[in-house]
């Protein structure tokens, strides 16, 4: 089953709906009785507002009983790097330090990623979550956080920052315990990426493929075409025409991705929040 495993990241184009079912993915385990973080690695907004708060922060905030989100502060998370896995004190004032090695962060090949990368996969190291689902960078971005971990071992031949590249690496090629849940909405452009994606990543095998959600497809009428096309010219008319032209369009899209779960084009939600809770409603039912 999709949820598990103690990593999931969560990625599809820009505009499906990621931060969304991030959230609901997130408020499905809660719901069952794990403890779980939600974390945004690039972008917080999206995911504050799906999980209904305003702001999430490097320090994880309670949620819901058992949902927890935050948000990779990379300053944060270099100075923790510092800290925990160079075996720097704790005691020792590395803020400053870690706002000068930004600049390397910034522009050395894979450092920024795998700083970004690191603070989720750290917080499965540290066994205080069931499960840490990753609102991950869309994907034109993904795969340059996928390959930073093998970036810098070709880089570095020895010494303590390789061998948590390392680490990282073999965290997210495990399947036992990361996963990677690609969404898309059944439209030519995110259906031509997610197959993109889809090919690359089985290709270069950082990471399983946890699965593949379409999210807003439209639930089918009840009423045959035929049916409609034999009312007489109404509005009501005209839209169950659209509605089943809209129908067939996405089945053909679907029919190019694996047959995972469908979650429903809702109409009536109002706030970001409803949404993610009806996504979640639908994803337990379905997963």
């Amino acid at each position: 089953m999709m949820l598990d495993r103690r990593l999931l990241l969560v990625s599809g184009k820009g505009g499906v709906g990621k931060s969304a079912v991030t959230a609901a993915l997130a408020i499905v385990a809660a719901r069952h009785g794990r403890r779980v973080l939600a974390v945004a690695m690039t972008e917080a907004l999206g995911l504050a507002s799906h999980l209904g708060i305003e702001a999430l922060s490097a320090e994880p905030v309670q949620i819901h009983p058992g949902l927890f989100g935050s948000v990779v502060d990379r300053a944060n998370a270099l100075d923790q790097y510092l800290k925990l896995q160079v075996r720097a004190a704790r005691s020792l004032p590395t803020t400053q330090l870690s706002k000068a090695l930004n600049v390397l962060v910034d522009t050395a090949p894979g450092v920024r990623e795998i700083v970004t990368m690191g603070k989720p996969i750290f917080e499965v190291w540290e066994e205080n979550w069931d499960l840490v689902v990753v609102d991950a960078p869309p994907l034109g971005q993904l795969q340059s956080y996928l390959t930073a971990p093998q970036t810098i071992t070709g880089l570095i031949p020895t010494g303590a920052v390789r061998e948590q590249a390392a680490r990282l690496q073999a965290t997210l090629g495990d399947p036992e315990v990361s996963g990677l849940v690609l969404v898309t909405t059944a439209e030519e452009l995110p259906i031509v990426e997610t197959r993109q994606a889809i090919a690359q990543i089985d290709k270069e095998r950082q990471i399983l493929i946890a699965g593949v959600l379409a999210n807003r497809v439209f639930d089918p009428l009840e009423t045959p075409r035929a049916t409609i096309e034999q009312l007489d010219p109404s509005e009501a008319r005209d839209a169950g025409l659209l509605h089943s032209d809209l129908i067939e369009q996405q089945r053909e899209w679907l029919d190019a991705v694996p047959d995972d779960p469908r979650l429903p084009y809702l109409f009536d939600m109002r706030t970001p929040a409803e949404v993610a809770e009806r996504l979640a409603d639908e994803c337990e039912r379905l997963l």
